[in-house]
């Protein structure tokens, strides 16, 4: 028994040529040396890094990849308010965990959990970044659904984090101030 897939075929091709009418173009790969005619499979390896254009270039070795890494790092410093809140509390946390002596493991728990929260806001950079990029100054609610769930994994994040160090730092902190304000009587 065999099957007609032409109608089936075009109509699928008719679907992905109206879908794609409605998304940005951008410049193909074929400058990359393809292996055959619209495929996006290159020989990357076989080519200098220089002939690369826009974002297809890959870093030729560790301290040129470490710089891309330091650049991500500086933009959102740069520019994102909520990276720079949590890089300030977590100096805090790490401060803290060391002036109240906690162990080597519990300061390594707070600053795993830091770096989760500050890996969680590069994330949610990055992925705002690639959905403006790809929506341009439209509206658009899977964008808005997008950008809703990274900012929602950030928060999680975080509340995970001041649970952690809240649950490391207060019984420490609370043993070493309490005595500081049983001395301190205010005046009735």
């Amino acid at each position: 028994m065999t099957q007609d897939f032409s109608t089936e075929t075009s109509a699928t091709s008719a679907t992905s040529a109206a879908t794609s009418a409605h998304l940005p173009s951008y410049p193909s790969a074929s400058h990359l040396g393809s292996t055959h005619p619209g495929s996006m499979q290159s020989h990357v390896a076989d080519e200098p890094a220089a002939n690369r254009t826009l974002s297809w270039r890959v870093a030729s070795n560790l301290f040129v990849s470490f710089r891309y890494a330091w650049t991500g790092i500086s933009y959102a410093a740069r520019t994102q308010r909520n990276f720079r809140i949590h890089i300030a509390v977590g100096t805090l946390a790490i401060s803290l965990s060391w002036w109240l002596r906690l162990s080597r493991v519990e300061v390594a728990i707070i600053g795993l959990t830091v770096g989760a929260v500050l890996t969680m806001e590069l994330l949610n950079t990055a992925l705002e970044s690639v959905v403006d990029l790809t929506v341009r100054q439209t509206y658009h609610e899977l964008a808005k659904i997008a950008k809703d769930c990274a900012a929602g994994a950030v928060l999680i994040s975080a509340c995970a984090a001041v649970l952690v160090a809240g649950s490391l730092l207060l019984p420490p902190l609370l043993a070493r101030l309490l005595p500081l304000l049983s001395v301190v009587r205010l005046p009735v």
